[in-house]
């Protein structure tokens, strides 16, 4: 299984959270990133996104259908995170849109075996594998790109 981690791009201030949209820069962003997932995504992904407005509008920038899970919301922990998702057990690539601080927990667990707070910046994905070699799994980094390595201009 494949899971990438795409932080929702820049959102404004607000004071219900759920409700926060994209700043200009954010739409820039998610259209930025969402270019290059489309060239490295394979065509059976899934795609899930959060209640907040701004990891939907995160999402439909990759023009896919997407479905919703309250699971996903800012308040979650990465382990409710990671059950929502069936990681490892699903087959399919999935593609999570979602939130710090669960986003950086997530990779740190995975990659390190550590609940540490790693840094996810607005914008970014972290692409991670998981392959079963007989009685021993592995999670590999594939990619982390900073949506500021897309930008050019």
């Amino acid at each position: 299984m494949d899971l990438v981690l795409w932080r929702h791009a820049e959102a404004e201030e607000g004071s219900d959270d759920l409700a926060r949209v994209l700043t200009r820069r954010g739409h820039k962003q998610a259209s930025q990133m969402a270019y290059w997932l489309r060239q490295h995504l394979p065509k059976d992904y899934v795609l899930l996104a959060s209640e907040a407005r701004r990891t939907q509008q995160t999402a439909a920038y990759l023009g896919k259908q997407f479905e919703v899970l309250p699971a996903l919301n800012p308040d979650a922990s990465w382990d409710q995170v990671l059950r929502a998702v069936k990681w490892p057990q699903g087959a399919r690539t999935v593609v999570l849109v979602g939130h710090q601080p669960y986003l950086g927990c997530i990779a740190a667990m995975l990659l390190s075996e550590q609940p540490l707070f790693w840094s996810v910046k607005k914008g970014s994905i972290w692409w991670l594998s998981h392959k079963k070699h007989g009685e021993i799994e592995q999670v590999r980094l594939k990619t982390m790109l900073p949506v500021s390595m897309l930008d050019h201009g």
